[in-house]
């Protein structure tokens, strides 16, 4: 019971305390392979209760729309278990790939606007007596290149479609 107490404390204080920042300003330059990203000057005052409202702010998502659709399509042969394009996460359930004797868990972190490989962080699990241990760097590595070429494929072919 105090072990669910804490984690009650723990979970207050994260809610009160998110809501501290600066109002600095920040934006992405635009520059060759990056999307811009302005996130607004001005801050205004928001309640718990906003998240239940419409909010009539444009949201802008912070992470590159191609290695978004190139992390789903490269992760579809897994059972997608989240997908929070605000954050950059994508993470899958466990699943077993090309009829690997064991299941495979995938997590992928979207850092950046930018398409490149600095933006794109990918980490393996594979589950062994109930524990998830972590696949070689390798095998990361070996999604994070698929990952990024098929970002690279989506956006050669979304500006043929343009021209």
């Amino acid at each position: 019971m105090a072990a669910k107490a804490t984690l009650v404390t723990i979970c207050v204080a994260t809610m009160l305390l998110g809501g501290c920042g600066s109002d600095a300003d920040s934006k992405v330059t635009s520059s060759a392979g990056r999307d811009e990203v302005e996130r607004p000057t001005q801050r205004r005052s928001s309640s718990f209760f906003d998240l239940f409202g419409d909010n009539e702010e444009d949201q802008k998502i912070g992470v590159n729309r191609y290695l978004w659709a190139a992390s789903l399509d490269t992760l579809s042969i897994l059972p997608i278990s989240s997908a929070d394009p605000f954050s950059g996460v994508i993470a899958t359930d466990w699943g077993r790939v090309n009829g690997a004797s064991q299941p495979y868990r995938v997590t992928v972190y979207i850092t950046e606007p930018a398409l490149e490989a600095r933006s794109l962080r990918v980490a393996v699990f594979r589950q062994s007596g109930g524990r998830a241990i972590a696949v070689s760097d390798d095998v990361a590595k070996e999604i994070e290149n698929a990952i990024l070429t098929r970002a690279r494929q989506i956006r050669v072919a979304e500006a043929g479609r343009r021209s």
